[in-house]
Protein backbone atom coordinates (compact mmCIF):
# COMPACT_ATOMS: atom_id res chain seq x y z
CA UNK A 1 0.00 0.00 0.00
CA UNK A 2 2.83 2.38 0.86
CA UNK A 3 4.43 1.82 -2.54
CA UNK A 4 1.18 2.89 -4.20
CA UNK A 5 1.40 6.33 -2.57
CA UNK A 6 3.20 8.80 -4.88
CA UNK A 7 6.81 9.37 -3.82
CA UNK A 8 6.35 13.11 -3.37
CA UNK A 9 3.59 12.54 -0.81
CA UNK A 10 5.69 9.97 1.08
CA UNK A 11 8.91 11.92 1.39
CA UNK A 12 7.75 15.55 1.49
CA UNK A 13 5.57 16.12 4.56
CA UNK A 14 5.03 19.89 4.08
CA UNK A 15 3.79 19.28 0.54
CA UNK A 16 1.62 16.40 1.80
CA UNK A 17 -0.03 18.69 4.38
CA UNK A 18 -0.59 21.38 1.78
CA UNK A 19 -1.98 18.83 -0.69
CA UNK A 20 -4.35 17.41 1.95
CA UNK A 21 -5.77 20.82 2.81
CA UNK A 22 -6.26 21.75 -0.82
CA UNK A 23 -7.91 18.41 -1.58
CA UNK A 24 -10.53 18.98 1.12
CA UNK A 25 -11.10 22.57 0.02
CA UNK A 26 -11.39 21.65 -3.66
CA UNK A 27 -13.97 19.00 -2.80
CA UNK A 28 -16.08 21.60 -1.01
CA UNK A 29 -15.67 24.05 -3.88
CA UNK A 30 -17.19 21.62 -6.34
CA UNK A 31 -20.24 21.20 -4.12
CA UNK A 32 -20.69 24.98 -3.99
CA UNK A 33 -20.13 25.42 -7.74
CA UNK A 34 -23.37 23.52 -8.30
CA UNK A 35 -25.19 24.48 -5.09
CA UNK A 36 -24.87 28.26 -5.46
CA UNK A 37 -26.32 28.43 -9.01
CA UNK A 38 -29.10 26.04 -7.93
CA UNK A 39 -29.76 28.24 -4.90
CA UNK A 40 -30.13 31.22 -7.23
CA UNK A 41 -32.36 29.33 -9.69
CA UNK A 42 -34.55 27.32 -7.33
CA UNK A 43 -34.83 29.71 -4.34
CA UNK A 44 -34.43 33.17 -5.90
CA UNK A 45 -35.77 32.27 -9.40
CA UNK A 46 -32.84 33.86 -11.23
CA UNK A 47 -33.01 34.25 -15.02
CA UNK A 48 -30.21 34.04 -17.61
CA UNK A 49 -29.11 37.67 -17.14
CA UNK A 50 -28.99 37.31 -13.36
CA UNK A 51 -27.03 34.05 -13.62
CA UNK A 52 -24.49 35.83 -15.80
CA UNK A 53 -24.25 38.61 -13.20
CA UNK A 54 -23.73 36.06 -10.41
CA UNK A 55 -20.86 34.38 -12.24
CA UNK A 56 -19.40 37.79 -13.11
CA UNK A 57 -19.56 38.94 -9.48
CA UNK A 58 -17.43 36.01 -8.35
CA UNK A 59 -14.83 36.54 -11.07
CA UNK A 60 -14.71 40.36 -11.21
CA UNK A 61 -12.08 40.62 -8.41
CA UNK A 62 -9.52 39.08 -10.75
CA UNK A 63 -10.06 41.98 -13.10
CA UNK A 64 -10.14 44.60 -10.35
CA UNK A 65 -7.57 43.45 -7.80
CA UNK A 66 -5.17 40.84 -9.24
CA UNK A 67 -2.52 43.35 -10.32
CA UNK A 68 -2.60 45.24 -7.02
CA UNK A 69 -2.67 42.16 -4.82
CA UNK A 70 0.22 40.62 -6.77
CA UNK A 71 2.44 43.64 -6.08
CA UNK A 72 1.33 43.77 -2.44
CA UNK A 73 1.88 40.04 -1.79
CA UNK A 74 5.46 40.10 -3.19
CA UNK A 75 6.36 42.52 -0.39
CA UNK A 76 4.87 40.40 2.41
CA UNK A 77 7.21 38.26 4.52
CA UNK A 78 4.78 35.33 4.96
CA UNK A 79 2.60 34.32 2.03
CA UNK A 80 1.49 31.28 4.06
CA UNK A 81 -0.25 33.57 6.55
CA UNK A 82 -2.13 35.16 3.66
CA UNK A 83 -3.32 31.73 2.51
CA UNK A 84 -4.68 30.98 5.99
CA UNK A 85 -6.44 34.35 6.18
CA UNK A 86 -8.03 33.88 2.77
CA UNK A 87 -9.33 30.43 3.76
CA UNK A 88 -10.83 31.66 7.05
CA UNK A 89 -12.48 34.62 5.34
CA UNK A 90 -14.11 32.42 2.68
CA UNK A 91 -15.33 30.00 5.36
CA UNK A 92 -17.07 32.82 7.24
CA UNK A 93 -18.75 34.19 4.10
CA UNK A 94 -20.08 30.82 2.91
CA UNK A 95 -21.31 29.80 6.35
CA UNK A 96 -23.25 33.07 6.48
CA UNK A 97 -25.41 32.07 3.48
CA UNK A 98 -27.39 29.29 5.25
CA UNK A 99 -27.94 31.72 8.14
CA UNK A 100 -29.32 34.32 5.71
CA UNK A 101 -31.68 31.72 4.23
CA UNK A 102 -32.91 30.68 7.69
CA UNK A 103 -33.58 34.32 8.59
CA UNK A 104 -35.34 35.02 5.29
CA UNK A 105 -32.71 37.63 4.45
CA UNK A 106 -31.23 36.07 1.31
CA UNK A 107 -31.65 38.15 -1.84
CA UNK A 108 -29.82 38.23 -5.15
CA UNK A 109 -27.81 41.34 -4.10
CA UNK A 110 -26.68 39.46 -0.96
CA UNK A 111 -25.67 36.49 -3.10
CA UNK A 112 -23.78 38.81 -5.49
CA UNK A 113 -21.95 40.40 -2.52
CA UNK A 114 -20.89 37.02 -1.08
CA UNK A 115 -19.75 35.87 -4.52
CA UNK A 116 -17.70 39.07 -4.98
CA UNK A 117 -16.03 38.87 -1.56
CA UNK A 118 -15.21 35.16 -1.81
CA UNK A 119 -13.83 35.85 -5.29
CA UNK A 120 -11.60 38.60 -3.86
CA UNK A 121 -10.20 36.28 -1.20
CA UNK A 122 -9.73 33.64 -3.89
CA UNK A 123 -7.54 36.05 -5.87
CA UNK A 124 -5.48 36.74 -2.75
CA UNK A 125 -5.02 32.99 -2.29
CA UNK A 126 -4.01 32.42 -5.93
CA UNK A 127 -1.34 35.14 -6.06
CA UNK A 128 0.07 33.97 -2.70
CA UNK A 129 0.16 30.22 -3.34
CA UNK A 130 2.53 30.37 -6.32
CA UNK A 131 5.45 31.30 -4.05
CA UNK A 132 4.47 28.75 -1.39
CA UNK A 133 4.22 26.03 -4.06
CA UNK A 134 7.74 26.60 -5.38
CA UNK A 135 9.04 26.65 -1.79
CA UNK A 136 7.57 23.19 -1.20
CA UNK A 137 9.00 21.27 -4.19
CA UNK A 138 12.10 21.22 -6.40
CA UNK A 139 11.83 22.35 -10.04
CA UNK A 140 12.13 18.79 -11.35
CA UNK A 141 9.06 17.90 -9.25
CA UNK A 142 6.90 20.76 -10.57
CA UNK A 143 5.01 18.56 -13.04
CA UNK A 144 4.41 15.79 -10.49
CA UNK A 145 3.34 18.23 -7.76
CA UNK A 146 1.09 20.12 -10.15
CA UNK A 147 -0.37 16.81 -11.33
CA UNK A 148 -1.12 15.74 -7.75
CA UNK A 149 -2.83 19.02 -6.86
CA UNK A 150 -4.83 19.14 -10.06
CA UNK A 151 -5.54 15.42 -9.77
CA UNK A 152 -7.11 16.11 -6.38
CA UNK A 153 -9.23 18.73 -8.06
CA UNK A 154 -10.27 16.17 -10.65
CA UNK A 155 -11.37 13.67 -8.03
CA UNK A 156 -13.12 16.50 -6.19
CA UNK A 157 -14.98 17.40 -9.37
CA UNK A 158 -16.29 13.84 -9.63
CA UNK A 159 -17.34 13.47 -6.00
CA UNK A 160 -18.16 17.11 -5.32
CA UNK A 161 -20.52 17.69 -8.23
CA UNK A 162 -22.30 14.38 -7.67
CA UNK A 163 -22.58 14.96 -3.92
CA UNK A 164 -23.56 18.59 -4.50
CA UNK A 165 -26.50 17.62 -6.70
CA UNK A 166 -27.63 14.94 -4.24
CA UNK A 167 -27.23 17.26 -1.23
CA UNK A 168 -29.30 19.94 -2.91
CA UNK A 169 -31.96 17.38 -3.83
CA UNK A 170 -32.03 15.82 -0.33
CA UNK A 171 -31.05 18.58 2.09
CA UNK A 172 -31.37 21.86 0.08
CA UNK A 173 -28.72 24.13 -1.41
CA UNK A 174 -27.88 26.09 1.81
CA UNK A 175 -26.71 22.89 3.53
CA UNK A 176 -24.52 22.05 0.55
CA UNK A 177 -22.97 25.53 0.66
CA UNK A 178 -22.27 25.15 4.39
CA UNK A 179 -20.21 22.03 3.59
CA UNK A 180 -17.95 24.18 1.38
CA UNK A 181 -17.55 26.69 4.21
CA UNK A 182 -16.38 23.94 6.56
CA UNK A 183 -13.93 22.68 3.92
CA UNK A 184 -12.11 26.04 4.01
CA UNK A 185 -11.63 25.65 7.77
CA UNK A 186 -9.89 22.34 7.16
CA UNK A 187 -7.77 23.92 4.42
CA UNK A 188 -6.63 26.66 6.83
CA UNK A 189 -5.73 24.03 9.44
CA UNK A 190 -3.51 22.05 7.07
CA UNK A 191 -1.86 25.12 5.53
CA UNK A 192 -0.98 26.21 9.07
CA UNK A 193 0.95 22.92 9.47
CA UNK A 194 3.11 23.73 6.43
CA UNK A 195 6.39 25.21 7.63
CA UNK A 196 8.99 25.80 4.91
CA UNK A 197 11.34 28.73 4.26
CA UNK A 198 9.84 31.22 1.83
CA UNK A 199 11.79 33.49 -0.55
CA UNK A 200 12.51 36.90 0.98
CA UNK A 201 10.01 39.66 0.40
CA UNK A 202 10.67 41.93 -2.56
CA UNK A 203 12.36 45.25 -1.80
CA UNK A 204 10.09 48.32 -1.67
CA UNK A 205 11.91 49.80 -4.68
CA UNK A 206 11.78 46.61 -6.81
CA UNK A 207 9.00 47.86 -9.05
CA UNK A 208 5.24 47.67 -8.94
CA UNK A 209 2.32 46.55 -11.02
CA UNK A 210 3.89 46.92 -14.45
CA UNK A 211 6.90 44.68 -13.71
CA UNK A 212 4.88 41.48 -14.01
CA UNK A 213 3.22 42.61 -17.25
CA UNK A 214 6.58 43.55 -18.79
CA UNK A 215 8.03 40.14 -17.91
CA UNK A 216 5.15 38.38 -19.65
CA UNK A 217 5.47 40.63 -22.71
CA UNK A 218 9.20 39.80 -23.01
CA UNK A 219 8.64 36.04 -22.57
CA UNK A 220 7.10 34.56 -25.74
CA UNK A 221 5.98 31.28 -24.14
CA UNK A 222 4.22 33.03 -21.27
CA UNK A 223 2.67 35.57 -23.63
CA UNK A 224 1.31 32.97 -26.08
CA UNK A 225 -0.03 30.66 -23.36
CA UNK A 226 -1.69 33.56 -21.53
CA UNK A 227 -3.43 34.88 -24.64
CA UNK A 228 -4.52 31.34 -25.52
CA UNK A 229 -6.00 30.61 -22.11
CA UNK A 230 -7.67 34.02 -21.95
CA UNK A 231 -9.40 33.37 -25.28
CA UNK A 232 -10.46 29.88 -24.20
CA UNK A 233 -11.67 31.10 -20.81
CA UNK A 234 -13.78 33.92 -22.24
CA UNK A 235 -15.93 31.44 -24.17
CA UNK A 236 -15.65 28.59 -21.65
CA UNK A 237 -16.87 30.78 -18.80
CA UNK A 238 -19.86 31.89 -20.82
CA UNK A 239 -20.64 28.22 -21.43
CA UNK A 240 -20.41 27.09 -17.81
CA UNK A 241 -22.19 30.17 -16.44
CA UNK A 242 -25.26 29.03 -18.36
CA UNK A 243 -24.94 25.23 -18.37
CA UNK A 244 -27.01 24.62 -15.20
CA UNK A 245 -29.75 26.94 -16.47
CA UNK A 246 -29.62 25.32 -19.93
CA UNK A 247 -29.81 21.82 -18.44
CA UNK A 248 -32.73 22.85 -16.23
CA UNK A 249 -34.78 24.88 -18.71
CA UNK A 250 -33.92 23.39 -22.12
CA UNK A 251 -32.94 19.79 -21.31
CA UNK A 252 -35.48 19.42 -18.45
CA UNK A 253 -33.02 17.76 -16.07
CA UNK A 254 -33.43 17.87 -12.29
CA UNK A 255 -30.73 18.87 -9.81
CA UNK A 256 -29.87 15.24 -9.01
CA UNK A 257 -29.55 14.33 -12.70
CA UNK A 258 -27.37 17.38 -13.38
CA UNK A 259 -25.11 16.56 -10.42
CA UNK A 260 -24.73 12.94 -11.48
CA UNK A 261 -24.09 13.85 -15.14
CA UNK A 262 -21.42 16.41 -14.27
CA UNK A 263 -19.94 14.23 -11.54
CA UNK A 264 -19.66 11.09 -13.66
CA UNK A 265 -18.48 13.15 -16.62
CA UNK A 266 -15.80 14.67 -14.43
CA UNK A 267 -14.06 11.28 -14.37
CA UNK A 268 -12.45 12.64 -17.53
CA UNK A 269 -10.68 15.18 -15.31
CA UNK A 270 -9.28 12.36 -13.21
CA UNK A 271 -8.05 10.61 -16.35
CA UNK A 272 -6.59 13.84 -17.75
CA UNK A 273 -4.60 14.59 -14.59
CA UNK A 274 -3.37 10.99 -14.49
CA UNK A 275 -2.06 10.98 -18.07
CA UNK A 276 -0.80 14.58 -18.23
CA UNK A 277 2.74 13.83 -17.04
CA UNK A 278 3.05 10.72 -19.21
CA UNK A 279 1.69 12.52 -22.27
CA UNK A 280 4.14 15.37 -21.79
CA UNK A 281 7.05 12.96 -21.51
CA UNK A 282 5.97 11.09 -24.64
CA UNK A 283 5.23 13.95 -27.06
CA UNK A 284 6.77 16.89 -25.21
CA UNK A 285 5.22 19.37 -22.79
CA UNK A 286 4.61 22.01 -25.47
CA UNK A 287 2.87 19.67 -27.92
CA UNK A 288 0.73 18.27 -25.12
CA UNK A 289 -0.40 21.82 -24.36
CA UNK A 290 -1.28 22.51 -28.00
CA UNK A 291 -3.32 19.29 -28.09
CA UNK A 292 -5.08 20.22 -24.85
CA UNK A 293 -6.13 23.61 -26.24
CA UNK A 294 -8.18 21.70 -28.84
CA UNK A 295 -9.44 18.85 -26.67
CA UNK A 296 -10.69 21.11 -23.87
CA UNK A 297 -13.34 23.09 -25.86
CA UNK A 298 -14.25 20.76 -28.72
CA UNK A 299 -16.42 18.20 -26.83
CA UNK A 300 -18.64 20.97 -25.43
CA UNK A 301 -20.54 21.09 -28.74
CA UNK A 302 -22.33 17.92 -27.55
CA UNK A 303 -24.37 20.01 -25.09
CA UNK A 304 -26.16 22.35 -27.55
CA UNK A 305 -26.63 19.32 -29.83
CA UNK A 306 -28.73 17.66 -27.09
CA UNK A 307 -32.42 17.88 -27.93
CA UNK A 308 -34.48 14.83 -27.06
CA UNK A 309 -35.38 12.56 -24.16
CA UNK A 310 -33.82 13.57 -20.82
CA UNK A 311 -31.80 10.34 -20.71
CA UNK A 312 -30.12 11.18 -24.04
CA UNK A 313 -29.48 14.77 -22.97
CA UNK A 314 -27.97 13.54 -19.70
CA UNK A 315 -25.68 11.17 -21.62
CA UNK A 316 -24.47 13.95 -23.93
CA UNK A 317 -23.86 16.30 -20.99
CA UNK A 318 -21.85 13.53 -19.30
CA UNK A 319 -19.78 12.87 -22.45
CA UNK A 320 -19.06 16.57 -22.96
CA UNK A 321 -17.85 16.95 -19.36
CA UNK A 322 -15.77 13.75 -19.59
CA UNK A 323 -13.92 14.55 -22.83
CA UNK A 324 -13.47 18.24 -22.07
CA UNK A 325 -12.19 17.37 -18.59
CA UNK A 326 -9.33 15.36 -20.09
CA UNK A 327 -8.19 18.37 -22.11
CA UNK A 328 -8.61 20.86 -19.28
CA UNK A 329 -6.53 18.78 -16.86
CA UNK A 330 -3.70 18.23 -19.35
CA UNK A 331 -3.79 21.98 -19.96
CA UNK A 332 -3.76 22.91 -16.26
CA UNK A 333 -0.97 20.50 -15.29
CA UNK A 334 1.24 21.57 -18.20
CA UNK A 335 0.67 25.29 -17.74
CA UNK A 336 1.32 25.04 -13.99
CA UNK A 337 4.73 23.46 -14.58
CA UNK A 338 5.59 25.81 -17.46
CA UNK A 339 4.77 28.94 -15.46
CA UNK A 340 6.56 27.73 -12.33
CA UNK A 341 9.72 27.12 -14.40
CA UNK A 342 9.62 30.43 -16.26
CA UNK A 343 8.81 32.90 -13.45
CA UNK A 344 11.63 33.92 -11.06
CA UNK A 345 10.90 33.94 -7.31
CA UNK A 346 11.40 37.67 -6.90
CA UNK A 347 8.68 38.38 -9.47
CA UNK A 348 6.39 35.42 -8.84
CA UNK A 349 3.39 37.14 -7.21
CA UNK A 350 3.55 40.15 -9.52
CA UNK A 351 3.66 37.98 -12.63
CA UNK A 352 0.88 35.81 -11.24
CA UNK A 353 -1.13 38.95 -10.52
CA UNK A 354 -0.76 39.96 -14.16
CA UNK A 355 -1.71 36.43 -15.30
CA UNK A 356 -4.81 36.44 -13.11
CA UNK A 357 -5.72 39.92 -14.28
CA UNK A 358 -5.89 38.69 -17.88
CA UNK A 359 -6.74 35.01 -17.51
CA UNK A 360 -9.30 35.29 -14.73
CA UNK A 361 -10.24 38.89 -15.41
CA UNK A 362 -11.66 37.85 -18.78
CA UNK A 363 -14.00 35.40 -17.07
CA UNK A 364 -16.54 37.86 -15.63
CA UNK A 365 -16.64 39.52 -19.04
CA UNK A 366 -17.33 36.14 -20.63
CA UNK A 367 -19.97 35.25 -18.03
CA UNK A 368 -21.71 38.60 -18.34
CA UNK A 369 -21.56 38.53 -22.15
CA UNK A 370 -22.96 35.00 -22.16
CA UNK A 371 -25.88 35.99 -19.96
CA UNK A 372 -26.67 39.09 -22.03
CA UNK A 373 -26.34 37.19 -25.31
CA UNK A 374 -28.63 34.42 -24.06
CA UNK A 375 -31.21 37.01 -23.11
CA UNK A 376 -31.02 38.47 -26.61
CA UNK A 377 -30.80 35.41 -28.90
CA UNK A 378 -31.72 32.50 -26.63
CA UNK A 379 -29.89 29.88 -24.59
CA UNK A 380 -29.19 27.29 -27.29
CA UNK A 381 -27.55 29.63 -29.87
CA UNK A 382 -25.42 31.14 -27.10
CA UNK A 383 -24.26 27.69 -26.00
CA UNK A 384 -23.21 26.96 -29.61
CA UNK A 385 -21.18 30.18 -29.80
CA UNK A 386 -19.53 29.52 -26.42
CA UNK A 387 -18.63 25.92 -27.29
CA UNK A 388 -17.15 26.63 -30.73
CA UNK A 389 -15.49 29.93 -29.82
CA UNK A 390 -13.17 28.30 -27.28
CA UNK A 391 -11.23 26.63 -30.11
CA UNK A 392 -9.74 30.01 -31.06
CA UNK A 393 -7.36 29.81 -28.09
CA UNK A 394 -5.02 27.37 -29.82
CA UNK A 395 -4.34 29.88 -32.61
CA UNK A 396 -2.12 31.93 -30.27
CA UNK A 397 0.20 28.96 -29.67
CA UNK A 398 0.79 27.90 -33.26
CA UNK A 399 3.27 30.70 -34.21
CA UNK A 400 5.04 30.53 -30.82
CA UNK A 401 7.98 28.28 -29.76
CA UNK A 402 5.57 26.13 -27.71
CA UNK A 403 5.90 22.95 -29.80
CA UNK A 404 9.69 22.93 -29.11
CA UNK A 405 9.25 22.72 -25.32
CA UNK A 406 10.23 19.25 -24.09
CA UNK A 407 9.84 19.51 -20.31
CA UNK A 408 11.14 20.90 -16.98
CA UNK A 409 14.24 19.84 -15.02
CA UNK A 410 16.17 21.31 -12.09
CA UNK A 411 18.22 23.28 -14.64
CA UNK A 412 15.12 24.93 -16.07
CA UNK A 413 12.93 24.56 -19.14
CA UNK A 414 14.33 22.22 -21.80
CA UNK A 415 13.67 22.78 -25.50
CA UNK A 416 13.91 20.36 -28.42
CA UNK A 417 17.39 19.18 -29.58
CA UNK A 418 19.63 21.94 -30.80
CA UNK A 419 18.11 24.53 -28.47
CA UNK A 420 19.52 25.79 -25.18
CA UNK A 421 17.99 25.09 -21.81
CA UNK A 422 15.86 27.90 -20.47
CA UNK A 423 16.79 28.94 -16.94
CA UNK A 424 14.02 30.29 -14.67
CA UNK A 425 13.90 34.04 -15.10
CA UNK A 426 15.67 34.13 -18.46
CA UNK A 427 13.78 35.27 -21.55
CA UNK A 428 16.16 35.21 -24.46
CA UNK A 429 16.27 31.48 -25.07
CA UNK A 430 12.59 31.18 -25.87
CA UNK A 431 12.79 32.56 -29.24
Amino acid sequence: MRRRVPTLLRVNRPFRDYWTGQTISLFGDQIALLAIPLLAILTLHADARQMGLLAAAEMAPSLLFAFHLGAWVDRRASRRALLIGADLGRAALLLALPVAVALGALTLPVLYAVAFLTGTLGVLFKVSEATVFTSLVRPRDYVEASSLLIGSGSVAIVGGKTLGGLLVAALTAPIAIAVDGVSFLFSALFVRRVDVPEPPAAAPDSGGLAVGARFIRRTPLLRASLLGTATFNAFNTAFWALVVLFATRELHLGSGAIGIALGVGALGSVLGSAIAKRLGERIGLGRALVLAFVLAPLPLVLVPIADGPPAVSMALLTAAEFLSGIGVMVLDVGLGALQAALIPDELRSRVWGAILFVNWGIRPIGALAGGLLAGAIGLRPTMWIAAVGGLAGVLWLLPSPMTRVRGVSDEGLSLSPGRARHRPGATAAEG
